[in-house]
């Protein structure tokens, strides 16, 4: 692949979002492993710390470079967390599902919780947490904050 056509490929959102969510899962999995197998951690106890410690990566690594988000941080912090809950929420019912009902290895169960939690949180981080600002009516950025900037062509 050129220089530019990998340039271009990484100004795409999803795709920094996909890069953000492989080095979040190889955080997640390996303290969710290390916990399991070297600390004797619970599915449960061991996929919450998992998530907890790849929270902070995602957050940072999405606002700054996959959505190059330049609001008001708090707000989207109280937002990303929700999202986050209920995507982990989401995770950890597939987790615990495919465990019991379906009888398939935990370690394999965590693997395959990534999907739907991927998925909620991209469509919540890209269309709540971390929406670009829109046009108002009057010819102004909405901030999200209540403020407005000027519209820049």
């Amino acid at each position: 692949m050129s220089r530019l056509r990998t340039a271009l490929v990484l100004e795409m959102p999803a795709i920094r979002f996909l890069l953000v969510g492989v080095a979040n899962t190889l955080l997640g999995l390996s303290v969710i492993y290390a916990a399991k197998w070297l600390l004797r951690i619970g599915d449960m106890p061991a996929n919450l710390l998992g998530y907890i410690c790849a929270l902070v990566l995602s957050f940072t690594l999405n606002s700054s470079w996959s959505f190059r988000y330049d609001g008001r941080i708090l707000p989207a912090m109280m937002k990303f967390v929700a999202v986050i809950i209920m995507a982990y929420l989401l995770n950890l019912a597939m987790v615990m599902a495919t465990i019991k009902i379906f009888k398939i290895n935990s370690y394999i169960a965590q693997a395959l919780g990534i999907i739907p939690y991927t998925l909620l949180t991209y469509l919540g981080s890209r269309f709540i947490v971390f929406r670009s600002p829109t046009p108002s009516t009057t010819g102004q950025l909405s901030r999200g904050d209540g403020k407005t900037s000027p519209l820049k062509v």
